[in-house]
């Protein structure tokens, strides 16, 4: 339950001819992660280097980068695919081999035309800006140039110049810019272009055209657009191609990919000339199947032994074992980190707790239903189509269920008070209508309360976790046996400043259940203000500093951390009132100050007021549906990462990753 699936350690060895038929099995089973061969050239193993593709592997991976780059031309890949009906790889096989070539050069083609479109486009485009300016000049193009002494100068300046040397000048004043153009004698251009540049000026490339400004600009114009009727009818193709062949194309890449992978697998193995050797791990239910299959495969010309030496666990490859229920959790485990194979996988805890913290910080029926909405409708977004959206969904689904559940128990909809009387904790404050009903204000303490033993609880697990972990995860000596003390050492400190606490103020206060726990206020006294309670809580909050002081001395400066840890739960309580709080100063500001008011007077004011109610309404509603999902998620999650896993949760494993394709395009 808390553990990974359990991984046997295989080694298989086989002559080399039989290499292609142990890939093909080993690819069938989907079972075996390959642990790559890296030791090549060291002491030891002389003679043993990486393997070499199987036959075929070139011409598949050239076949495979064919198909992505139309994929990339039609901005498409297998994983924005969803929902496309499988297709027998033998037909798909065929495809590509009568169907792409024809495909490829049909795409290609289009390729070609919109990329040559697209440059005359942009060239056209650049032609007619850069003679815009020069059409405020009453002059034709070729006059522009063609002369042996006289140099024509063009561009932009801040403000019009004096020229002292002869010159012929057009000046034109524009929003985007002064242009000015200047004939002068060659001799005198450098004079000139330093006193230009002494008012800004910033020179501009005299374009190369002939006849008159506005015909060269008319010309780029109908150029440009002949070009967009190109450009926008190969895109047009392009999309019906897509639309055609893009199914066909993810699943030609899924099958050349198996292909590739399998062709280029003995690169991960260790080869002599005769034999080779694959290293990797399968779960230990699988070991007689595949067993099996390979001895089939090969004729019995393989050698499979598991490998029962000692292996640092920390090379174990983790395959999550929960159940079905728990995971969708195990996307926020991979989040926050991988688990080890010998350390606690606190998924299942995390995939109950998570949807429970959700509902009492939200605790509303009607923002639940909305959320269970929002979850049911996103789940048709291709976004949420991945195996992550849909686990992320799942998650949604189960929060929403458990905000309508504590939304029953607290009696609460969208911020209005349901027909009966809160069954856990009254959370409505006393605002608008409802104040006089509410006065006694909301069971602030009680939730406060349960939040902080909910804390309790949980530093508590997590610290029992640890000490479980270290003596899982660490060797055997004084240094494990520290680290285990040292987790012991947080719980006696915890515990013992409860039992202090409790030893002066009644216990049942702290439980809230008058009668249930008992009162350690009344424990006989051993000394004056001293009682057996109290020095019980002493005695356990000195073991605890001995046992963490033994481990780090500097961890005693971190005491203090327990009780904000314990503290950090109130937000439970704390975030959830804030959300009741939005919610009922929503329904105030539009019925109270509206909507209510408009209908007692109906009039032409009234309706504007009531159509400002209903917009408050809908906003303030939908302003703190987000900040729910928000804060109910955001907050839940932080709870575990940071005053739960951080107690006893090291994660950095290496996931599971079983050799063969998972088919979404494709079937046998």
């Amino acid at each position: 339950m808390f553990q990974p699936k359990p991984m046997t350690h295989l080694l298989i060895a086989a002559p080399k001819e039989q290499m292609a038929s142990v890939v093909t099995e080993l690819y069938r089973h989907r079972v075996f992660h390959i642990t790559d061969f890296v030791d090549q050239g060291k002491e030891g193993y002389e003679g043993v280097r990486l393997g070499t593709p199987l036959e075929g592997a070139g011409e598949l991976s050239t076949s495979l980068l064919k198909i992505r780059s139309i994929e990339n031309v039609f901005q498409t890949s297998p994983e924005t695919l969803f929902d496309v009906p499988k297709r027998p790889v033998a037909t798909i096989r065929q495809a590509i081999e009568r169907e792409l070539p024809a495909i490829e050069a049909e795409v290609n083609d289009l390729t070609v035309q919109r990329s040559a479109a697209e440059s005359r486009i942009r060239e056209c485009e650049q032609r007619i800006n850069e003679l815009k300016p020069f059409a405020l000049v009453p002059l034709e193009m070729d006059l522009y140039r063609g002369y042996d002494s006289i140099t024509a100068i063009a561009g932009y300046l801040d403000k019009d110049v004096d020229i002292s040397v002869p010159h012929e000048k057009y000046y034109a004043a524009r929003k985007d810019g002064n242009f000015i153009v200047v004939f002068v004698e060659t001799k005198d251009a450098a004079e000139i272009e330093r006193t230009l540049s002494d008012a800004g000026f910033q020179s501009v490339t005299i374009p190369n055209e002939t006849g008159s400004v506005q015909a060269a600009v008319d010309k780029y114009t109908a150029d440009q657009s002949q070009a967009k009727v190109v450009f926008d009818t190969a895109n047009a193709k392009i999309s019906e191609l897509k639309a055609k062949y893009a199914d066909l194309l993810a699943a030609c890449d899924e099958v050349l990919s198996g292909d590739v992978e399998r062709a280029e697998a003995p690169l991960r193995f260790a080869t002599t000339e005769e034999a080779f050797v694959v290293d990797g791990w399968v779960p230990a239910d699988h070991i007689e199947p595949i067993t099996a299959g390979l001895n089939q495969a090969t004729g019995g010309c393989v050698y499979v032994t598991v490998d029962d030496d000692e292996i640092d666990a920390t090379a174990i490859p983790v395959e999550y074992n929960n159940p079905s229920f728990a995971k969708p959790a195990e996307l926020f485990m991979d989040v926050y980190a991988h688990p080890r194979y010998n350390e606690i996988d606190p998924t299942l805890i995390l995939a109950i707790m998570f949807p429970i913290f959700f509902g009492l910080i939200v605790g509303d029926v009607g923002y639940g239903i909305i959320f269970l909405i929002l979850a049911l409708f996103a789940r048709k977004l291709a976004m949420f189509k991945g195996e992550g959206g849909k686990n992320l969904i799942k998650i949604l689904v189960g929060s929403s269920i458990s905000t309508i559940f504590f939304g029953l128990l607290y009696s609460e909809f969208l911020g209005y008070a349901l027909p009966w009387h809160a069954i856990i904790f009254q959370r409505h404050l006393a605002i608008g209508a409802d104040a006089a009903a509410h006065a006694t204000g909301p069971d602030a303490m009680p939730m406060l309360i349960m939040s902080v033993w909910f804390g309790i609880a949980y530093i508590t697990l997590g610290r029992i976790f640890g000490m479980i972990n270290h003596y899982r995860m660490d060797h055997p000596g004084k240094h494990r046996s520290k680290a285990i003390l040292g987790q012991l050492g947080w719980i006696a400190i915890l515990w013992g400043l409860l039992i202090l606490v409790w030893s002066f103020f009644s216990m049942e206060q702290m439980f809230g259940i008058v009668g249930m726990m008992p009162d350690f206020t009344t424990a006989p006294l051993i000394a004056p203000g001293l009682s057996v309670a109290a020095l019980g809580g002493l005695i356990l909050l000195v073991l605890g500093c001995i046992f963490l002081a033994q481990e780090n001395v500097l961890d005693l400066m971190e005491i203090p951390t327990i009780i904000s840890h314990v503290l950090s739960f109130c937000r439970i309580a704390a975030v959830g009132l804030s959300s009741v709080a939005i919610a009922m100063v929503v329904n105030y500001l539009s019925f109270g100050m509206f909507i209510d008011p408009a209908l007692a007077n109906l009039d032409a004011v009234g309706v504007i007021m009531i159509i400002v109610g209903v917009l408050i309404f809908v906003c303030g509603h939908a302003l703190n549906v987000g900040l729910g999902i928000l804060g109910g998620g955001l907050h839940s999650i932080r709870l575990h990462y940071v005053e739960f896993f951080t107690k006893f949760y090291v994660g950095g494993g290496i996931k599971y990753n079983p050799f063969g394709l998972k088919r979404k395009f494709s079937e046998e």
